[in-house]
């Protein structure tokens, strides 16, 4: 027998944003428990992600090094980035991100897998593509600041990112759960890429038009 989550709602009696920021705010909901009690739940409120496991003819991955303040490291992560416009075609935006980010374009797009990343006290959802096909962008290369642009950008083997996660080494949400989940498609445990879901499955966590 086959499991999966089901979505489902319960009471809120009140709601509260005491804190707004630039890309996303903190929400505070009174909830209905199944035994009448009403909690308080503190969670983030996000726009939602979407991020690129892109591999190329050498079996190599697309990656990048960046500084994230909040965990104090500089993490090997794949291209990705927020759903900036509600309602934002995801596959439209992974395209963005790929070549904001490394400059490259691709032509095969596949929904890898989506997550909810901290469901526990955030609700962002992400998309994982895996796109093949690479190749050099046209046109100019994308202006970036910040943290950005103290980035590195590197070509590595799957199987030395799956070694780097399982050693502890990786530690990067994305890059953690797209190279397992393209791992497990690879050696035959999803079907192999074509049984993959196309890029512009459903997805009901983020909903989009087409």
């Amino acid at each position: 027998m086959g499991i999966s989550d089901t979505q489902e709602e319960w009471q809120v009696t009140e709601t509260a944003t005491p804190f707004t920021g630039n890309k996303t705010s903190v929400r505070t909901d009174r909830v209905v428990m199944p035994d009448g009690s009403t909690v308080t739940r503190d969670y983030q409120v996000h726009p939602g992600s979407v991020a690129v496991l892109a591999l190329d003819e050498a079996g190599r991955v697309l990656v990048l090094r960046q500084y994230r303040h909040p965990v104090r490291h500089k993490l090997w992560e794949i291209p990705a980035g927020l759903l900036d416009v509600p309602g934002e075609n995801p596959l439209h935006a992974a395209q963005r991100e790929l070549y904001e980010e490394a400059h490259v374009k691709a032509e095969d797009w596949r929904v890898l897998t989506d997550v909810f990343t901290t469901p526990g006290g955030c609700d962002e959802a992400v998309r994982i593509f895996l796109a093949r096909g690479l190749s050099e962008a046209e046109g100019e290369r994308f202006e970036v600041a910040e943290e950005e642009a103290d980035m590195e950008l590197a070509r590595v083997p799957l199987e030395e990112l799956v070694r780097g996660v399982l050693a502890g080494e990786l530690h990067n949400n994305c890059l953690v759960v797209g190279a397992l989940s393209l791992q497990a498609v690879l050696s035959g445990e999803g079907g192999g890429v074509e049984s993959l879901r196309p890029a512009e499955a459903p997805w009901p966590a983020r909903p989009f038009e087409a």
